[in-house]
């Protein structure tokens, strides 16, 4: 055999070990956590206490990862704060943190929990993964110390970050994710100096990570795919529902679909503070979600994704909006407030028919029939094109059809959760200036429309069957990132609105 066949064949079999290495598919799991809390005492707690509640967290989640491991999901996703909550000042968080290194420290906590000073809650993930073969994504808080040197560093000489880490499924932590758009209400942690692009591969798929109010933001969330090339994001997430366009299935199955990739959503299960929602949703449609407000247990979610999203047509979100001709309707536009934006409405008045409605440089068409018009539900078609203020400051464009909370007008907008009226078909669009679109369609109780909708070329957000039960909101929900004034922070009139 000559050098030249020689490398020839070597080559042949590293691409047949490399395809066989490689999946096309994965079994993906999420696990809602009912999360226990610790004291609400705002003191600081020993190490040993803090461990204490974190391993009773930590033995929940382990009933979730050897149950999907047995299932034969090959990574997990758990929550934010799932293992030590949340309420905590600066100080209290503080003996819930560890020294979470760099992932090119090539560490196996399993093997060496003392590399890095004291990790037993990186030591116990990582035998979790590695005796259950499986990745484990979670969210815990790292500290990392600093002196006057630096002159960003906090006056306790030290950065504590909202963390994310990926363990393999031979333990070893591939990934670590400082959050950078922290809430209102995280003064416990710091953001990173700049959005960390944090990406790791698998033999199923490219993965990026980032954390819950991350998602609202050009950084890291749109860098990763757009930049990266995911196939699919992982999110750790403590969300509060917000009705009618921010309930956490609604816009995470929007979010993946807009943005065409895998997203794995894992919330906490905390009903008092309108936590729930998770799921794993593929580019064209959920493949599993849940959503109870009802009881008090966790639940464990898995379901198989394609490791390689297919490309799908790239949407041009104005063309079909542009050319549309708009009708006159006199003067019966009114306002109505959605989470604190004021949008300009149009009742459907009729069973059926064509809208349109406009608001500064946005104009929303709707063409809809109803399988009935009830007198008791009025639907209203809204727009609104401007700066969202209130717990975090970014600009929107949102073309929306939603139930109003009862027959007065007043009420388009309020958060509604029950719905009476099917819809035998819809097609919504507007003339956005972005390309960056998130499509919505929310059933009553909080249910969504797997296969039921579509979006096509040129915009149009429109069904491909009568509605399977009654419709609270199509929305087509814009973000334009180039006109935040404030990156990664509230603005100033974040602060005045809150006045």
């Amino acid at each position: 055999m000559t050098v030249s066949q020689m490398l020839n064949s070597v080559a042949v079999l590293f691409f047949c070990v490399c395809r066989v290495s490689s999946l096309d598919t994965f079994i993906a799991a999420v696990y809602e956590h009912a999360v226990i809390l610790p004291d609400a005492s705002p003191m600081p707690v020993s190490p040993e206490e803090a461990l204490a509640v974190m391993n009773r967290n930590l033995d929940l989640l382990e009933g979730a990862v050897t149950s999907a491991s047995k299932q034969g999901a090959h990574i997990i996703v758990t929550p934010e704060d799932g293992i030590y909550g949340f309420n905590f000042t600066r100080e209290s968080i503080y003996p819930y943190l560890e020294d979470i290194p760099d992932p090119q420290v090539n560490w196996i906590p399993c093997n060496n929990p003392d590399r890095f000073g004291r990790t037993p809650v990186q030591q116990r993930l990582s035998c979790l993964a590695k005796d259950n073969s499986i990745y484990i994504v979670a969210n815990i808080g790292d500290k990392k110390s600093c002196n006057s040197s630096d002159p960003q560093c906090p006056l306790d000489g030290r950065y504590q970050y909202n963390t994310d880490v990926v363990f393999d499924s031979k333990g070893k932590l591939v990934a670590r994710y400082h959050k950078q758009n922290l809430f209102l209400n995280e003064d416990q942690f710091n953001a990173p100096k700049e959005p960390e692009v944090v990406t790791f591969n698998t033999t199923f798929g490219k993965f990026g990570i980032f954390t819950c109010f991350d998602i609202l933001f050009h950084d890291p969330a749109v860098t990763l795919v757009r930049d990266s090339r995911v196939d699919t994001i992982l999110f750790p997430t403590a969300w509060m529902n917000v009705l009618p366009h921010l309930s956490a299935i609604e816009f995470h199955s929007a979010w993946a679909m807009g943005m065409k990739v895998n997203f794995l959503a894992s919330n906490l299960h905390y009903p008092l503070k309108k936590m729930t929602g998770s799921g794993i949703y593929a580019p064209d449609s959920p493949r599993a979600f849940h959503y109870d407000m009802k009881t008090e247990k966790g639940k464990l979610l898995l379901a198989q994704l394609d490791s390689h999203p297919q490309p799908t047509p790239v949407v041009n979100w104005t063309s079909y909006a542009s050319g549309v001709k708009a009708h006159s309707m006199g003067n019966q536009e009114f306002t109505g407030i959605v989470f604190f934006d004021e949008f300009s409405f149009l009742e459907l008045k009729g069973i059926g028919g064509n809208y349109t409605v406009c608001q500064r440089d946005l104009c929303c068409h709707l063409s809809y029939k109803m399988s009935e018009k009830r007198s008791d539900e009025v639907y209203a078609l809204g727009a609104f094109d401007g700066l969202h203020t209130v717990e975090g400051s970014y600009y929107l464009q949102i073309c929306t059809l939603l139930k109003c909370k009862t027959t007065d007008l007043h009420t388009c907008g309020d958060s509604v959760e029950t719905a009476s009226t099917r819809f035998e078909m819809f097609s919504l669009s507007g003339t956005f200036g972005t390309q960056y679109v998130f499509p919505e369609v929310l059933l009553s109780e909080i249910q969504l429309a797997p296969g039921e909708f579509q979006v096509s070329s040129d915009g149009r957000l429109f069904s491909l069957k009568p509605t399977s039960g009654p419709v609270l909101t199509v929305t087509l929900f814009g973000r334009l990132y180039e006109k935040d004034s404030a990156p990664n922070a509230l603005s100033d009139l974040t602060t005045q609105a809150l006045r």
